[in-house]
Order: structure tokens, then C-alpha cells, then sequence
């Protein structure tokens, strides 16, 4: 059996990061650990995780891209499904979200916005896709 567990951001700043989501979103910690350098929001079925950079140099020897907001975004994206594109990115930028696109509504019918997050990484906040024939 495989079953994606979670996806795990390299931040400065564990507690921040979670602060951020959890008042952009309103998610929920799941766990942080005591020394503050890992912690997992319930998002879903698959978590949302955080580790600090120097934790994430302890397990990865040769190195990693660090995410800014001064550089591009990497090219992943985290998405969250919502009923209200434009409330929700609006309530992401009040909380120090920077706007990437506005909300489009796709040919599809999915209304989809972008927007980065305090540490850069690029966030897709949409609706659902609805089933096309």
C-alpha cells in the first residue's frame, strides 16, 4: 500500500509558517515538535508540514533550493479547494499572501487564482473541478 501522507515546506520559521495558515486557511496543527522545527497542519487527507531549513540541511547533505520572495516561484504549487475563490485569496493577503493572478474562471468552468505565501511558495487557491464530459 502507498497513501500520500503529507507535504513537507522548508522554512525559516516553523511557527510562523503554521500561524500563517492556520489563520489564512484555517487549518488546525496536527503536531509541532517540541524544539519547533517540524510541525503538520490537518488539512485533509494529506497534511501540510513544515520543517526549518536546518533541519531539512541535516537530511539532505548536498543542499537544497531555498524558496524567497524576492526569487521565482519553484515550479510545484500547493492547491486548496474552496467554495469562494475571491474571499479566501483576499483573506490570504490580509495575513501577508502576495497576489500572483486574480481569480479566472477556466474554459472548464474551475475558477483558479494564485498567490504566494510568506516564504514564496506558490499556492493555487480554486474551486473544485467539476465533472466534464
Amino acid at each position: 500500500m502507498i497513501k500520500f501522507g503529507y507535504t513537507i515546506l522548508y522554512v525559516e520559521d516553523v511557527e510562523e509558517s503554521v500561524a500563517f495558515y492556520e489563520n489564512a486557511f484555517g487549518f488546525h496543527r496536527k503536531f509541532i515538535s517540541p524544539d519547533h522545527d517540524y510541525a503538520e497542519l490537518n488539512t485533509g487527507a494529506t497534511a501540510l508540514a513544515f520543517a526549518t531549513k536546518s533541519l531539512a540541511s541535516q537530511n539532505l547533505a548536498d543542499g537544497f533550493i531555498e524558496s524567497s520572495l524576492e526569487d521565482k516561484p519553484f515550479a510545484i504549487e500547493i492547491g486548496f479547494i474552496v467554495d469562494n475563490v475571491p474571499e479566501v485569496l483576499q483573506k490570504a493577503t490580509s495575513f501577508g499572501a502576495v497576489i500572483v493572478s486574480e481569480p479566472v474562471e477556466k474554459p472548464w468552468g474551475q475558477v483558479v487564482a494564485y498567490a504566494r505565501d510568506l516564504n514564496g511558495f506558490l499556492i493555487e487557491i480554486c474551486t473544485e473541478v467539476e465533472n466534464v464530459v
